[in-house]
């Protein structure tokens, strides 16, 4: 088993929406696809990866780097001589490099990583879900997976009324929890906004999480807390910096309500320093990691190892992204979820065509690999920029 070649292009995924802290006009993600000789149906099989939205892509560190790392070496280093190794495969991708300073490095590596896992998973013959279940769960899957919709952005001219219609779309499509933006807007706006979701919601505040993008001081994220808390939100979401786990602990000791946090740390590392100084609370509390972001599943069965400790399971994990990774991992591995973009970062977002949401959850594709080739327009735009 061989890689004969590694294409790597830049898809736009621009958009004039704006969360707390960024505008997306400008938003972009690498695509990568991994072309191997093992031949099934009379094709060649072909792994695809992509990094989630909020980080742009990767391209010269992937052309400068990482996919040198892997073209270079002999396929024994990688594969078995039947079966692509991710992990040995994420071994040579980390090769030379110094530890710490998880930034963009960490993308790169997760688009490859879910390449990689895509393809082995395909060159098994099973869905990625089943591959993982069997692997590291004795064979147990979860037959659906929880979703929230995930939208609610800041944009020019958007008032209420567009923002409710916005939030009654996701409930027709199915999805029984929604997320929206704040920390973008005065509090007191940011009360109006919520008030008006709420409405569509029939008052229920367990169906709304709010998400502040890591917008909030200590004071500013205390204040919105005590503001939100009589809703009784789903989450109070990334109230602060993503690294300022002494805000995020503090927070804790005046917001009472479920808090999440966690896709813009992008290493095992960082995730342990969450867990034992960021105050997160095990019977409530949501991580977000996102393995696309932080070095792929390889790094986020790191992660997942370190749960147990800090008195968590995989079910207080929801991942960030949106994305048909996630969704594999979450079915194959018993996380809490996945979120979902159906109306944003198209088509990235979402799940396979010919599966709805059902009251707030969806069932798992049965193609072998991650499923890309299930929903037409992510395939069909993995094949065109990667010419593949």
């Amino acid at each position: 088993m061989k890689i004969t070649d590694i294409r790597n292009a830049t898809a736009p995924i621009a958009s004039p929406i704006a969360n707390a802290y960024i505008d997306f006009s400008k938003m972009n993600a690498s695509v990568v696809a991994v072309i191997t000789d093992v031949v099934l149906d009379g094709r060649p099989v072909i792994g695809y990866g992509f990094n989630s939205n909020g980080r742009y892509g990767a391209r010269g560190l992937l052309d400068e780097r990482f996919i040198p790392r892997l073209m270079e070496v002999p396929p024994e280093d990688y594969s078995d001589g039947t079966m692509l190794d991710p992990h040995r495969s994420w071994d040579l991708l980390f090769r030379n490099e110094k530890p710490g300073g998880h930034g963009e490095r960490s993308v790169a590596i997760g688009v490859l990583d879910m390449a990689l896992w895509d393809a082995a998973a395909k060159i098994a013959g099973v869905p990625l879900w089943r591959l993982l279940a069997d692997r590291y769960r004795q064979g147990e899957a979860d037959e659906q997976v929880f979703v929230y919709a995930a939208g609610g952005y800041y944009q020019p001219g958007k008032g209420l009324d567009a923002l409710k219609d916005e939030m009654r779309g996701y409930l027709d499509l199915g999805y029984t929890v929604v997320k929206m933006k704040v920390g973008g807007a005065p509090l007191d706006e940011d009360l109006r906004r919520i008030d008006a979701v709420l409405e569509v919601l029939r008052g229920d505040g367990s169906r709304l999480a709010v998400d502040a993008n890591g917008r909030f001081d200590l004071d500013t994220a205390i204040r919105f807390g005590t503001a939100v808390a009589p809703y009784g939100l789903r989450w109070y979401e990334e109230a602060g910096d993503p690294l300022d786990y002494a805000l995020q602990a503090e927070l804790a000791r005046h917001y009472d309500s479920p808090m999440a946090t966690g896709e813009n740390l992008f290493s095992h590392q960082d995730a342990r320093n969450l867990l034992r100084h960021g105050g997160m609370r095990p019977d409530r509390d949501i991580l977000q990691f996102d393995c696309a972001l932080s070095y792929g599943l390889v790094e986020y069965l790191r992660t997942l190892a370190l749960l147990p400790d800090h008195g968590f399971t995989n079910r207080n994990v929801i991942p960030h992204g949106g994305h048909q990774m996630s969704l594999n991992i979450a079915a194959g591995l018993g996380l809490g979820g996945n979120e979902s973009y159906p109306g944003v970062f198209q088509p990235f977002g979402g799940f396979a065509d010919a599966i709805a949401v059902e009251d707030g959850h969806v069932a798992l594709p049965q193609a072998p690999g991650i499923g890309f080739e299930e929903k037409s327009a992510l395939i069909a735009l993995m094949r065109q920029v990667t010419e593949t």
